[in-house]
């Protein structure tokens, strides 16, 4: 496993940070202790998770194997933002539910402070300088190391990291998109304002919910029992059979299998190794529910995928952007 800077900062991260998301929800707490001794052996130290996972479960399980662990050897992220309670102000972006979040976070994590604490998403209904200045003063008083953002658009993030620098608040350090081969419109705003910033960018769900995992085919007709998008469709996520059981995931497949089956590597691999590869990245998030599909994961690392091979999988899964930013783009490629 190698190691890359945090954003800006002097902090070092496994090029792979494990999800947690999926801990004491999909997996239980023995089998999640499992994936997370393997992904110590590896050589990982980037651990993500959420308030809102498990209902609080997956920080409890992150936080009772932690303790066994060197704390500051570890890197742990967490975010804020979605509903943790039943009270009218258990979600949000305001002062109060920040800090009522915070210290239930460290109190399940078992620690006293996390490396990275990140907004879930946009709230609309509370100003920035009360979610920032909020924010800033968590890093003042210790509770937290760094500030990151998730699930935002390009405009909300420039605009929170202007506010930030005017007043003098801890400024954003990372952005956590959704970014794959099937996700390839955040590199129309959100990854050059990254690396414009200098943010790292740690992509989740870099498999799609596992429809770049090889598991499906153009001759199903559905998503099998036990798969994920089965689980998807029951719960109302957003990764339906209908949505991506097309030409344009089948085509990206076929060339993923093509390079796998070169290179010696399954499906899985092949497209983390792309995402690993993309200009901006940091450490793509592996969300496992099983031990056997972190322990493939892993093996995304410690190879290259050749020039030729992503120029490949970059074209197949190229998608048309839309107006403005067809122009922008294009004046992009010209420099002019």
């Amino acid at each position: 496993m190698e190691y890359r800077y945090l954003g800006r900062s002097g902090t070092t991260v496994s090029e792979l940070c494990l999800g947690a998301m999926t801990f004491g929800r999909e997996a239980d707490e023995a089998d999640s202790r499992r994936m997370l001794d393997l992904f110590a052996d590896a050589g990982g130290n980037f651990i993500d998770t959420a308030d809102v996972y498990g209902g609080g479960a997956s920080e409890e399980v992150t936080g009772r194997w932690l303790k066994d662990r060197d704390r500051e050897q570890w890197v742990i992220a967490t975010k804020v933002r979605f509903p943790s309670g039943p009270g009218v102000n258990d979600v949000g972006l305001g002062r109060k539910h920040i800090l009522a979040s915070i210290d239930a976070s460290l109190r399940r994590l078992g620690t006293d402070y996390v490396d990275l604490y990140q907004i879930h998403g946009w709230d609309r209904a509370t100003p920035l300088e009360e979610t920032l200045s909020t924010l800033d003063s968590l890093v003042t008083a210790g509770k937290v190391r760094y500030i990151g953002a998730s699930n935002v658009v390009g405009w909300q993030l420039q605009k929170m990291l202007d506010v930030s620098r005017a007043a003098g608040y801890e400024r954003f350090l990372t952005l956590q998109p959704q970014y794959s081969l099937l996700a390839r419109p955040t590199e129309w705003e959100l990854i050059p304002v990254c690396e414009a910033e200098g943010l790292g960018v740690l992509p989740w769900s870099p498999l799609r919910g596992g429809w770049l995992s090889g598991r499906y085919t153009r001759e199903m007709a559905g998503a099998p029992d036990g798969s994920r998008v089965k689980t998807a469709e029951a719960q109302g996520w957003s990764e339906t059979w209908a949505a991506y059981a097309n030409e344009t995931t089948w085509s990206i497949l076929d060339e993923l299998r093509a390079i796998a089956d070169a290179r010696g590597r399954s499906v899985a691999q092949v497209a983390l190794r792309w995402v690993l590869q993309r200009p901006g990245v940091t450490a793509p998030i592996l969300g496992a529910s099983k031990f056997s599909q972190l322990e493939d994961n892993l093996g995304a690392v410690g190879w290259e995928l050749s020039g030729e091979e992503l120029e490949r999988l970059t074209a197949v899964s190229e998608v048309t952007a839309p107006y403005p930013y067809d122009a922008s783009m294009r004046d992009l490629a010209t420099n002019r």
